[in-house]
């Protein structure tokens, strides 16, 4: 019983769903140690979820892996974005 997460249409298969919990988990080769605010946690890709027992999944939606426990606050990788609302504001004026 896993979480289910929908692809977008314009990827190639479709509207396939796999469960979260089956992604695997992402290695040192994606994953670089970093010193700086640029860590996975502050990642517009960035996500968390519940898993069995309650227990968080940690996510990078970008890559479709899991995060290992603390590594979210100690590594990034070459597709760290800012989060949205850190580039455009918290509510940006309508224009």
């Amino acid at each position: 019983m896993g979480l289910r997460l929908r692809r977008s249409a314009g990827e190639s298969s479709g509207s396939l769903e796999q469960p979260i919990d089956a992604w695997p988990f992402l290695d040192q080769q994606v994953l670089l140690p970093s010193r700086s605010r640029k860590v996975c946690m502050t990642c517009h890709w960035f996500r968390h979820h519940s898993g069995v027992n309650c227990i968080p999944l940690l996510t990078c939606q970008l890559h479709q892996g899991l995060l290992a426990q603390g590594a979210h606050l100690t590594h990034r990788c070459h597709g760290w974005t800012d989060d949205m609302s850190r580039q455009q504001g918290w509510a940006p004026e309508a224009g």
